[in-house]
């Protein structure tokens, strides 16, 4: 007679719950610290770090937004953002203009110059790419269940 039941799996016992591989979030941060290390030559060419790239990326989809719609898009408060602005303003990628239908308003706009770094920049999503050894269906599921995955725990800790 044969034992047609499946063999048991093994669930991790609650001391093991603590081991640092075990931990998502240490996953998900070492994860980050990566991607921004395989940035940051890729970058240092166009004069960018990676938070400052994040906002280019966002006023390259859409040019004149309001600080506050980029702080949303970014997750990032006005005293992060704010910094990154003006160092961004100083290299001369962007201005900070008064929304002339409400002054209290002030409108992120790309230079000629910070347009024209979009071009330079174009290579740089196949480098990563090349970088994760995954194809772009995969790389594109992994980001939406990430981005499924951060609306799920924002949710969780509102």
């Amino acid at each position: 007679m044969t034992n047609s039941r499946k063999p048991r799996t093994t669930s991790p016992t609650p001391a093991s719950w603590l081991a640092l591989d075990m931990q998502l979030c240490f996953a998900l941060y070492s994860a980050s610290l990566a991607m921004t290390k395989l940035y940051k030559p890729l970058l240092a060419p166009l004069g960018l770090t990676y938070p400052q790239y994040l906002v280019m990326l966002v006023l390259w989809e859409e040019d004149g937004q309001p600080v506050n719609a980029i702080g949303e898009r970014l997750t990032l408060d006005s005293g992060t953002l704010t910094p990154l602005l003006k160092r961004l303003e100083a290299a001369g990628l962007v201005q900070r203009l008064r929304d002339a239908a409400d002054e209290r308003r002030v409108l992120i706009q790309l230079t000629a110059e910070g347009r024209a770094l979009k071009t330079r920049a174009q290579a740089i999503p196949q480098h990563v790419l090349c970088a994760t050894d995954c194809q772009l269906d995969e790389v594109s599921s992994l980001t939406q269940r990430l981005k499924s995955l951060r609306d799920n725990i924002a949710q969780a800790a509102a």
